[in-house]
């Protein structure tokens, strides 16, 4: 239970970093309640010196509703829910649009990731598709892989480190 919060974050930081890997869904029904700390507005300074939003809110108990820029001219949405794999407790996102009314057009809108929350700062790191794939037929076949990977340093990519607002 530890890891709640840090997963939600790192799928967070997914969202910043890449368009959307995964066309399998790992968990289809949230089940894991959120982690409150986890809600607010997160803000990065990036390494040009321009900041970057992240607004997380709960929808219920269960998931949350994630905008990644917040305030920028276009933001992305997401939904997002906490599951466990075999140990490892991960975020699902799910993008389904942005704030420019466009809906996602293929069926690759799912990241995962893992994140920590240490006093003010959230860490969020996502799955790194490099390693693991892209290309599953089933949510078998994508887990099998994340598990296969789970020791490899570079089962994610680079942290995303976020100050609540």
């Amino acid at each position: 239970m530890n890891n709640f919060p840090n997963i939600f974050l790192v799928t967070l930081a997914a969202i910043v970093l890449t368009a959307c890997d995964f066309t399998v869904s790992l968990s289809e029904k949230p089940e894991m309640r959120i982690d409150e700390n986890a809600t607010g507005l997160w803000q990065r300074t990036k390494p040009d010196g321009d900041t970057e939003s992240l607004l997380i809110l709960p929808l219920d108990e269960y998931e949350y509703f994630i905008s990644w820029p917040e305030g920028a001219k276009t933001e992305l949405y997401a939904r997002a829910h906490l599951f466990e794999l075999t140990g490892m407790t991960l975020v699902q996102l799910q993008w389904f649009g942005n704030s420019d009314g466009d809906i996602p057009d293929d069926d690759r809108n799912y990241q995962y990731a893992d994140y920590t929350i240490k006093a003010t700062t959230l860490t969020i790191r996502l799955l790194n598709a490099d390693i693991i794939g892209r290309d599953f037929h089933s949510a078998d076949e994508l887990a099998q892989a994340i598990v296969a990977e789970r020791d490899n340093p570079e089962l994610y990519r680079d942290a995303l480190t976020f100050r609540k607002m």
